[in-house]
């Protein structure tokens, strides 16, 4: 049970995959405007990144592997999450349309968000079991989510400053997620055993 804590606070706080890998920068960057609108899209995040753990680990172990085709692993965990990313569209566009209006083309990108696909693909790398790899896929979501959610709040925030002309629009968002990587960092060297 240590073991799986250990990989838990990891996942969320040592190794973001925001702050720490820089993993998932484009919906970071886009979605994170508003508090409830970045919720939304680290909670889409968290499921395709369990399910997706759950489902690669069968796909790598199941077929991959014994059939000699690990090589082409890369190509069948896209094709898996790129099927999940469209199950959680299809969903939100029928259960929760607000939230489906909100996220607009940046739901689609999960398919191809980095941090998805490095999940996968480090679960394979670090050779976790099953749970581990579920575990550690929804912890790293977990951490996107706190992660974009922070940054959603400093960027409401920054709405009431009045930084420097050059500074204005996108330089000074680029200037508040280095610093919050920063902040971050700070875990860095924190050891679990």
């Amino acid at each position: 049970m240590a073991e799986i804590f250990a990989l838990m606070l990891s996942a969320i706080l040592i190794e973001n995959f925001i702050f720490s890998r820089f993993y998932g920068c484009c919906p970071f960057l886009g979605v994170s405007e508003k508090p409830a609108t970045a919720m939304g899209m680290g909670f889409a995040v968290v499921f395709v990144m369990t399910l997706s753990s759950a489902l690669t680990y069968a796909i790598y172990y199941l077929i991959l592997e014994p059939f000699g085709l690990t090589y082409l692993k890369t190509i069948a965990f896209i094709l898996a999450i790129a099927a999940l990313v469209q199950f959680i569209e299809m969903f939100l566009r029928r259960f929760l349309p607000a939230l489906h209006g909100a996220l607009g083309i940046y739901l689609p990108l999960i398919t191809t968000n980095c941090a998805v696909l490095g999940a996968a693909l480090l679960n394979i790398q670090e050779g976790y079991d099953f749970v581990k790899s579920v575990v550690f896929g929804c912890s790293a979501g977990l951490g996107f989510t706190l992660a974009i959610v922070i940054f959603a709040g400093v960027r409401q925030k920054m709405a009431f400053c009045d930084p420097p002309r050059a500074f204005r629009g996108f330089p000074l968002i680029l200037l508040a997620a280095g610093l919050s990587a920063m902040a971050f960092a700070g875990f860095s060297g924190l050891r679990i055993a």
